[in-house]
């Protein structure tokens, strides 16, 4: 029977379990629409206990593995490196238009993204998927986006619309792959208002009422509709209500003091940033104590949250200033000013140098309006002249050749390259500085960390390594542009420029030789689990010690058990776990023990109450361990992260209950007990077990019709499972049908060939049938398939007995004395076997052994005394014979 006895629950693993292997959403009976209602792990939104981690099309993606290769990993490592090199190859493609193509910083961005050992639970960890999906959307939707904004400048067709909303439908795609894909909403807000468009604080505030800002405004109505929109539909499909976590995966969130709070969230992302600085220290979890709270203005941390702040404030100062140094040409176009007099290019593409003075919204003084006029007059003149045409209706547009090489200062040395000869104005260059490049790169760094800063709400986690994925591009491009700005201003000497290419290398292969061991820790789950005892001993030690009890290695996992105990007493999954250690181990009352000590620490912890009735009942004490069953099946489910699983402990211990009834023969209240766990056990719960019971329950109260309607119900929910055919067959054959009870037992043994029950209760059927031949051959065929299995042997061997088939009896009933050597029932039938077999010497030893083991045998004594008898007279008529033969000798 299916009996749900325990779970050996890894603490870390258990997020692999109810995303995979005990997600019903990956299978493929359930419904596909219930993945809109369902959570990452399978839970429905609306429950109280739901994670609220609504990533549908990740779950999908684990589905369509599911349906490929079940639950092979190989399958869905595949996808998750292949959607990582895709990734990779977009952003490198990104960093390519941040940096106009120069090569060297794009090179780096792009090697550094690969490369990043922070990517590594993201990748080689299954439910990392959920991350590198929604940095794929989320970069697909900056594509996008960005090819409307330049269809909306230079044409204004309708073509604009396709890649307008492609670009929603993509960021809808990110949040439905992590939450944090909405942040690409705002990543875009920022692109079209101050790097598309260029704006100034004070602009920013015309944008609702001047005509010039018309476009703008369609972009952003769309993006700020859109987000308010995704954000209402995921806010009402978390049932309005917000998640609620643990204190252990979120200390700081649960603690009393507003300072503890502050000082701990405002240290989080400055260790978050250290972590893409110097990814040294990596673990599977870093929740509960990993990084201790900040307490107080003492506390040394608070010297790198000052500094990781402050960085960021000049960093935006930087820009802010950088910001202000703009003109507006007389064209309308802005012209983009350096701190230092570098010249960079403008919004229409050309190249502005900031030594020369002139007014806002003046022609005169603007040297990019008296360059494109300048140049234009003289090209316009040259291919008119070439071609013999007039083309003074049309404008020319130039683009500037921008590769590795430094914008020249003089504006008069800037070389125009002749695009097109069409209506259409130059493209706009939209990254046309290095601010620009860093605003950016800023924007994609803290944008998508916002939601795991507990600002807005508090997540379930301290530190989670694959939430860095996606900001982790913003780092990227920061560190190349870094990179970039110091090699440019190496200018032409190879010296330090080779010193770079020197650093920039060792760098790459610090990251990739750390990138690899990581993954080595991640190949085995030994090795990750031990890799995280110096950052979070308790969670290691309680994960390593799951993984070594399941390979056998029972000492040294009890021993991580206490030792991840000692490091913090509370855990109770832990203590359940080390319960079950001790319920294989035999040590009951130790077990007992600790389950009580888990159940102090987490009194709804639903196994644990049903491992402890399962041992009370091992113990004989039956009682106890009804009312344990009872209190189980009574504990409510509102809050708890896995309402699936407690809803199906709920019903296991009723199951296990309603059997204690039915082993005291109290049939009625056993149905009654069944009936009750019909009512509430959960939708993919697998009842077949249950409704087996129950049919046999009526089936031995003598009520044939509901027991046939039980165990087809357990057919129905289970075609194949073997029990319900074994029980149901033998209904029948009771009931008299028996060539439907025939069939029925040949159905088992078509679908389980291998399964020695099958044979032993189909060779049972045809021994009531009186056809102890064919029921001697299937006992045979079961005590090939368990030669090790005593009952089975000795049943094998009593069926070839009454089938006359004496040698191979007398064979069967020697294994089965080798097999319980201290059975007496087995010496005597084998004794028997030999006394009928003529092999009279041989039984006489066996009855004697049968005697030493229970001396006051009346069968036994009687057997011996006949077969002594039977010695003595053969050996009188042996005598007998003997005397003839001497008296026939002397007489001749």
């Amino acid at each position: 029977m299916d009996i749900l006895c325990g779970f050996s629950l890894s603490l870390c693993l258990s997020e692999r379990l109810r995303a995979i292997k005990t997600n019903q959403d990956l299978l493929p009976t359930t419904p596909i629409l219930q993945l809109l209602t369902d959570d990452f792990w399978g839970t429905p939104m609306i429950h109280s206990g739901s994670h609220k981690s609504y990533r549908p099309l990740c779950v999908l993606s684990f589905r369509l593995n599911y349906w490929l290769g079940g639950f092979d990993p190989w399958g869905y490592h595949f996808i998750n490196v292949l959607l990582h090199s895709i990734v990779t190859i977009l952003f490198t493609k990104l960093a390519s238009q941040m940096f106009l193509g120069s090569r060297f910083p794009v090179i780096v961005a792009g090697l550094l993204f690969a490369a990043h050992p922070i990517h590594t639970e993201a990748v080689a960890g299954i439910v990392g998927r959920a991350d590198v999906g929604a940095c794929l959307f989320f970069l697909l939707s900056m594509f996008s986006y960005m090819k409307y904004c330049d269809l909306r400048v230079r044409e204004h067709s309708k073509k604009r619309w396709f890649y307008l909303y492609g670009s929603l439908i993509m960021a809808t795609c990110s949040m439905l792959s992590k939450e944090q894909g909405i942040t690409v909403i705002g990543v875009l807000i920022i692109y079209d208002v101050f790097i598309c468009h260029k704006l100034s604080k004070r602009e920013i505030l015309d944008i609702p009422f001047k005509k010039q800002y018309s476009s703008l405004r369609e972009g952003l109505l769309h993006l700020l509709a859109a987000g308010a929109a995704i954000i209402c539909l995921r806010f009402h499909l978390m049932g309005s209500k917000a998640p609620h976590f643990a204190p252990a995966d979120n200390p700081a969130a649960a603690n009393d003091s507003f300072w503890t709070r502050t000082l701990t969230f405002l240290y989080l992302p400055a260790f978050n940033f250290w972590l893409l600085i110097y990814p040294k220290w990596l673990s599977f979890d870093w929740s509960m104590e990993a990084i201790p709270l900040l307490t107080g203005l003492k506390d040394k941390r608070n010297f790198g949250t000052a500094a990781f702040y402050l960085s960021i404030g000049l960093l935006g100062y930087w820009l802010i200033k950088a910001y202000r140094k703009r003109c507006i040409c007389g064209n309308g176009s802005f012209c983009f000013v350096g701190l230092s007099g570098e010249s960079y290019l403008t919004k229409n593409g050309l190249y502005h140098n900031n030594s020369y003075a002139h007014k806002k919204g003046g022609d005169a003084g603007c040297p990019c309006v008296q360059i494109a006029a300048r140049n234009n007059s003289h090209n316009h003149h040259n291919r008119g002249r070439r071609s013999g045409t007039n083309h003074s209706s049309h404008y020319i547009g130039y683009r500037m050749t921008v590769g590795n090489a430094t914008p020249p200062s003089p504006i008069g040395n800037i070389e125009f390259e002749e695009v097109t000869d069409n209506p259409t104005p130059p493209t706009r260059v939209a990254f046309a500085s290095a601010a620009d490049t860093l605003a950016m790169s800023m924007t994609l760094l803290i944008f998508p960390f916002i939601p795991a800063t507990n600002l807005f709400f508090y997540v379930g986690f301290v530190i989670a390594e694959r939430v860095l994925y996606i900001p982790s591009m913003g780092f990227c491009i920061l560190v190349a542009l870094g990179i970039d700005n110091f090699y440019r201003r190496c200018g032409s000497s190879k010296v330090w420029k080779g010193i770079i290419y020197i650093l920039v290398a060792a760098m790459l292969v610090a990251m990739s030789t750390r990138t690899v061991l990581r993954n080595h820790d991640w190949l085995d789950e030994e090795d990750l689990y031990r890799s995280g005892i110096d950052i979070n001993p308790p969670k290691a030690y309680g994960n390593l010690a799951n993984i070594l009890s399941g390979r056998g290695n029972k000492d040294e996992a009890e021993w991580a058990y206490k030792k991840a105990l000692s490091y913090r007493s509370n855990m109770a999954d832990v203590r359940y776990n080390l319960g079950i250690l001790l319920q294989e181990q035999g040590r009951y009352e130790e077990a007992l023990y600790t389950y009580r000590i888990a159940i102090h620490f987490r009194p709804r912890l639903a196994v644990a109450h049903l491992n402890m009735g399962l041992v009370l009942v091992t113990l004989g004490r039956k009682e106890e361990a009804m009312q344990v069953y009872r209190h189980c099946a009574s504990l409510d489910s509102a809050g708890l992260k896995d309402p699936n699983l407690h809803e199906t402990t709920r019903v296991s211990a009723l199951f296990n209950l309603g059997r204690l009834y039915a082993d005291d023969g109290q049939y009625t209240m056993a149905i009654t007990i069944y009936h009750e766990a019909v009512t509430i056990m959960p939708e993919n719960y697998q009842a077949q077990s249950l409704y087996n019971m129950m049919g046999e329950a009526y089936f031995l109260l003598g009520n044939y019709e509901d027991a046939e309607k039980w165990y087809r119900e357990a057919l129905r929910v289970k075609p194949d499972h073997i029990p319900a055919h074994l029980t149901y067959a033998k209904l029948l054959s009771k009931w008299g049908r028996l060539v439907e009870a025939e069939r029925w037992f040949l159905k088992a043994k078509f679908i389980a060939p291998n399964d020695s029950s099958v044979y032993q209760h189909y060779g049972q059927f045809l021994s009531e049938c009186q056809r102890h031949n064919d029921a001697a051959d299937m006992f045979v065929k079961a005590a090939e398939i368990a030669s090790d299995e005593y009952e089975i042997v000795f049943n094998a061997a009593n069926t070839l007995r009454q089938a006359g088939r004496n040698s191979e009896a007398e064979a069967y009933y020697q294994v089965a004395v080798k097999l319980r050597p201290n059975e007496v029932t087995s010496h005597m039938n084998l004794g028997a076997m030999f006394h009928v077999n003529g092999k009279l010497q041989e039984a006489e030893s066996c009855y004697i052994d049968a005697l030493k083991l229970r001396p006051d045998d009346q069968i036994t004594q009687n057997n011996l005394i006949k077969l002594r008898k039977l010695l003595s007279q053969r050996r009188r008529i042996f005598e007998v014979r003997n005397q003839t033969k001497v008296k026939s000798h002397g007489h001749n």
